[in-house]
């Protein structure tokens, strides 16, 4: 990090930047790990816990000699009598040998089994064991077997027979007694103690000091908290190795309208020419085991759905069809049509779980771990503040308790109550990574800290901004001090201290114009956003609004996520704003079902296209373009001027000079991305990376063009005074003037300026831009093309980052767009935006 250009910095606590940035790439990560909620969680399990035998639905639990003497004692009348046993075969499991003799395994002590020796001798010896050690008595059923040589004993095995410990009565006072016998059999029983009791009907009580189920003996992993974690080769799924998901046939890519009959071609493979066959034996099939073709497969019932995708009888299905596939891989045609239908599927063990066996049997007022992580963060956050523990549990868990519903309170205070714990925190948008960042912080209760956050309103109805509002009140009230860069006139309005830096963009700003309370900047007259909060300047509601036509995108059914089979209009050549409050399905609309939907239609879109019955009109555009705010390029060489095209004529411009002309320079000379003109040292990025091994690459200046990026000779050239660097260094609004007769040129430069772009230098890195320049840019591309008839654009959250002022020229590129005769859908929440809209969905 470069040192700041500046004179002296006094009082500054420890900072903290929260940014509005997703820059997560780890498929492991989670909303649950990401605020550590998912810590105490597996915390909360491993103390507090319950396993339930997968067998037969009983608790699983651990005995003691006191819990056992315990249960023994409240269990029988008193004055009942009763044997203490362990089982006979405990000390020796006999196997045999290849060659029919017996050798001792397990636990215990050694027999010796010589290949000389019978089965019956290691019985012999193990009766010879068992009275060397004091126990002269077995019992089976009803009968007891006395000891005095090992020969008494008959039998060919020990099935059913057990060795008595002692014979007590059920009183309070052969307690200490019960304890020392029971403790004994669990010792010499490798962890099994029996109880018989002596009466007409006896009754049999089974003990064990190993964690595993009383009625079926299956064994169980102790809840710890590494078996909750699925980053943990130990609690982590064997099969999908902690992902929840697999490689494999993806019925999403063979299915991808569930909405659509079997006859109207719900099975997209069965839709081609080439195997019509499988469709003509699916017709065959359905009408004889009863299956309608004609109800959309989402109606059909799981049996006849199940049926369909594994097959019955001789008929194999889906899955027997893909399994035929797969014989013939040998071909590539086959090869590249299986690779289709090919994806990340959920994992067939854990059903996208992530855990092990042993950790999904573990529950917490009913619920295993995977199961509360799939609840929304609001469901979640009622399951734990209702969640009734005994006075044991509530001792050892209190505090992990007053954790989780801390940071699940955050949650949903800055508005992501409609996320889930196991959601992957690679999916999350910008606003949301934000927030998510901003509730971590909460949850750890620092205090005397300076929080940072770039415009944390971002993706917010304004019903959720009052709560991040409280939120940041909360923080600033437990001793914190938070700034906040923010065009929100709410949270300008909650702000304790303002400052207003400006009075424009680019070069004509970085002065602080006003500093003080919300009043102050009311009544102050020389700021422009004063102005705008006054109503002085305005975003002003269009006099007339255009009214939907014939023509108009039909979506009929969609049922994406929690879209609940909505039917949408949306009018074309029209400025038609989407809006609602977080998580309401707005994206989901648009982005998976909509533009995926058109995309698809025109067979450029490969990818997951969300679930509807019907999109109609699509044949009215004749494209739709996503304008959103990824980076217009990743690497330093992208820059606006190569974006929208005018680097080439400034290019040109330059090569016509007398100057190229008589050192035969061509336009490309000019280029700092192919060889000729640009350094040759760092190869026109003006910079050259040096690696530092275990430390992070350093970059510093080329030291041979000094960043200029251009060879010497190529600077020598000039146009109007000014070489190619120089150029590059301008800012939209400097090159629109120095540009002013090549009109090529300034017709494209004037485009950026209109956006409010005017303050950006012509060769900027497109790695310094934020995501709102970004997708500006994109918008000024489309507009100079001057070819918006007919194309869609949908443009999502376009007013991030931009000031009042800055949103007013937006519209005004909206409103050309529209009047060129394109069709604008435009996701958003800024009620400026939306009431000056045709059309509001």
């Amino acid at each position: 990090m470069d040192k700041p250009d500046v004179d002296e910095v006094r009082g500054i606590p420890p900072a903290i930047a929260i940014r509005q940035k997703n820059s997560t790439r780890n498929p492991r990560s989670t909303v649950g790990t990401q605020t550590e909620v998912y810590d105490y969680l597996r915390l909360l399990y491993a103390r507090v816990g319950t396993t339930y035998c997968r067998v037969c639905g009983r608790e699983v639990y651990q005995d003691s000699p006191e819990s056992a003497a315990e249960e023994i004692l409240s269990t029988l009348p008193e004055g009942a009598r009763f044997y203490v046993l362990f089982p006979a075969e405990a000390g020796m499991r006999v196997e045999t040998n290849g060659d029919g003799a017996a050798k001792k395994s397990g636990k215990g002590r050694k027999v010796k089994a010589t290949s000389e020796a019978t089965e019956r001798q290691a019985i012999t010896a193990h009766v010879m064991s068992l009275m060397q050690r004091g126990f002269t008595r077995l019992y089976s059923g009803s009968e007891t077997i006395e000891l005095r040589s090992p020969d008494d004993y008959t039998r060919p095995d020990f099935a059913g027979v057990s060795v008595l410990v002692d014979r007590l009565v059920a009183r309070a006072e052969v307690r200490q007694r019960l304890v020392d016998s029971l403790e004994t059999c669990f010792i010499e029983g490798h962890g099994i103690a029996l109880i018989e009791t002596v009466e007409a009907e006896p009754r049999t009580m089974r003990f064990s000091e190993r964690f595993e189920c009383k009625y079926d003996g299956t064994l169980y992993a102790q809840p710890e908290p590494r078996l909750f974690s699925f980053n943990n080769p130990y609690g982590a799924c064997p099969t999908c190795q902690g992902f929840g998901n697999t490689i494999g046939l993806d019925l999403d890519l063979v299915i991808p309208n569930p909405l659509l009959s079997l006859e109207e071609g719900a099975i997209e493979p069965w839709t081609k020419p080439q195997y019509e066959w499988a469709r003509t034996e699916l017709r065959r099939f359905c009408k004889a085991e009863g299956i309608p073709l004609n109800v959309p497969f989402a109606e059909l019932s799981r049996q006849q759905q199940r049926m369909i995708v594994e097959g019955k009888g001789s008929w194999g299905g889906i899955k027997g069809f893909f399994a035929w596939l797969d014989t013939k891989k040998y071909k590539l045609h086959v090869r590249v049509f299986l690779a289709k239908y090919r994806g990340y599927t959920l994992c067939p063990d854990c059903h996208g779980g992530r855990l092990r066996q042993e950790a999904r049997d573990v529950k917490v007022g009913g619920m295993t771990l995977p199961e509360v992580s799939a609840l929304p963060v609001k469901e979640s956050s009622v399951f734990f503040e209702t969640l009734e523990l005994t006075p044991e549990q509530t001792a050892i868990a209190d505090k992990v308790m007053l954790e989780i519903r801390r940071r699940l309170r955050f949650l949903v205070d800055v508005g992501l109550d409609y996320l889930t714990l196991d959601r992957l925190a690679s999916t999350l948008s910008g606003g949301e990574a934000q927030r998510i960042q901003l509730a971590t912080n909460l949850g750890s209760s620092l205090v005397g800290a300076l929080y940072v956050l770039d415009e944390p309103s971002i993706g917010l109805h304004p019903r959720d901004s009052e709560r991040l509002i409280k939120l940041l009140h909360n923080l600033r009230d437990i001793g914190n001090t938070v700034l906040v860069v923010e065009h929100d006139a709410d949270m300008m309005r909650a702000a304790d201290h303002i400052l207003d830096v400006g009075p424009a963009a680019g070069e004509l700003g970085g002065r602080i114009v006003f500093e003080g309370d919300f009043e102050g900047l009311l009544k102050n007259s020389a700021t422009l956003t004063g102005k705008y909060l006054r109503g002085e300047a305005e975003i002003k509601e269009p006099k007339q609004r255009r009214t939907p036509k014939k023509r108009k995108l039909v979506v009929r059914g969609a049922r994406e996520h929690n879209l609940q089979g909505i039917d949408v209009e949306i009018p074309l050549e029209m400025f038609v704003c989407v809006t609602g409050v977080s998580g309401s399905g707005k994206s989901t609309l648009v982005h998976d079902v909509l533009y995926a939907g058109l995309k698809k239609g025109r067979g450029e879109w490969q990818g997951h296209v969300g679930a509807f019955k019907e999109l109609a009109g699509g044949q009215l555009i004749d494209d739709t373009i996503l304008v959103d705010q990824s980076p217009i390029g990743r690497t330093p060489r992208s820059n606006p001027v190569t974006y929208i095209k005018v680097y080439d004529g400034i290019r040109e411009v330059f090569s016509q000079t007398r100057d190229a002309q008589a050192r035969g320079l061509e336009p490309s000379h000019f280029s700092f991305n192919v060889p000729g003109g640009r350094c040759d040292v760092c190869e026109g990025a003006g910079t050259v990376t040096v690696e530092m091994q275990f430390l992070a690459d350093v970059e510093l200046v080329c030291e041979e063009c000094k960043g200029t990026r251009f060879k010497s000779n190529i600077l020598d050239v000039r146009y109007r005074g000014k070489n190619i660097n120089d150029v590059l260094n301008m800012t939209v609004r400097e090159a629109l003037t120095f540009f002013r007769d090549v009109s090529k040129i300034a017709n494209r430069l004037r485009v950026l300026d209109e956006v409010g772009l005017g303050y950006l230098r012509l060769g900027q890195s497109a790695t310094t831009l934020s995501g709102g320049e970004a997708q500006r840019i994109k918008l000024a591309a489309y507009l100079s093309k001057r070819t918006g008839a007919k194309t869609l654009y949908i443009f999502d959250e376009p007013t991030t980052g931009l000031h009042f002022d800055d949103i007013n020229k937006l519209l005004a590129a909206f409103r050309t767009l529209v009047e060129a005769g394109g069709s604008l859908l435009v996701i958003e929440h800024n009620l400026d935006v939306i009431k000056t809209a045709d059309y509001v969905i």
